[in-house]
């Protein structure tokens, strides 16, 4: 072997030593981590019609479809006509201690205008209890000339409410990531958007929007993934979701 050749040799094998901790201190990763709970990335989702055997669909009026975003991953595409609903349905889910961090990020064509207070609901979280808790969902405010989000319930003692805040606009046609706490100690929600917490969303067992009655988490069971909207309502609604996640310790963006 010539002189040249060898150097070369050398150098490749002292730079594979160099780089191979490098890559072993970024895993695993993202649906690899060990406190997951549930993740979906849809990059091994076929194209099309969205079917796994990992999760199930909730759809009337709406449709869930996985295609390519504008880099080459594969996102979940939800639509929805008039007042419909579509979902992906996460079933047989059993946090410990009932309590757990969710995250995900999506884009969202357009939020409802009409009519006022039209209200809306992307995350769902249902089990063995009368409440139905939204940890993320929103309102158009009449009074503020816009969508906002806030957290929200249905069903239980406390009635139909959504916590919405001034502070916390729905933003339309931006990526954005979501995540959440549901800590069952104080039947407690907690938001960040990109990150930041925003703490004047949070929810507990006596602050939250409803009824003067205990706020209490039924005993978690499913979490639904995508758009519905309530009211009456003439027009279509488009949104893509990703890197949906659920997990026993915060998740992060």
């Amino acid at each position: 072997m010539s002189l040249r050749k060898a150097l070369s040799s050398l150098m490749a094998l002292c730079l594979a030593a160099v780089l191979a901790p490098v890559a072993a201190a970024h895993a695993p990763s993202g649906c690899a981590r060990q406190n997951m709970l549930f993740c979906e990335d849809f990059q091994s989702v076929p194209l099309g019609g969205a079917t796994s055997l990992r999760w199930g669909v909730d759809t009337s009026h709406g449709t869930l479809t996985v295609e390519k975003a504008a880099r080459g991953q594969r996102v979940l595409h939800v639509h929805t006509e008039r007042n419909g609903r579509a979902f992906l349905r996460v079933e047989d889910f059993s946090p410990p201690g009932n309590s757990f961090y969710g995250r995900l990020r999506l884009r969202t064509d357009a939020f409802p205008r009409r009519p006022d207070w039209a209200h809306y609901t992307l995350v769902e979280a249902t089990g063995q209890g009368p409440e139905v808790v939204r940890p993320l969902g929103g309102q158009y405010v009449p009074t503020a000339g816009r969508a906002l989000w806030g957290v929200g319930a249905d069903g239980g003692p406390t009635g139909d409410w959504t916590n919405w805040r001034e502070s916390a606009p729905s933003r339309e046609d931006v990526w954005q990531c979501v995540e959440w706490r549901m800590d069952a100690t104080d039947n407690r929600i907690e938001l960040w958007f990109d990150g930041v917490h925003q703490p004047d969303l949070t929810v507990s067992t006596h602050e939250h929007g409803g009824n003067p009655v205990d706020f209490v988490f039924p005993r978690f069971d499913s979490v639904k993934f995508g758009w519905q909207l309530y009211q009456p309502n003439d027009g279509a609604y488009g949104l893509w979701m990703d890197d949906i996640a659920l997990a026993t310790t915060r998740i992060g963006c």
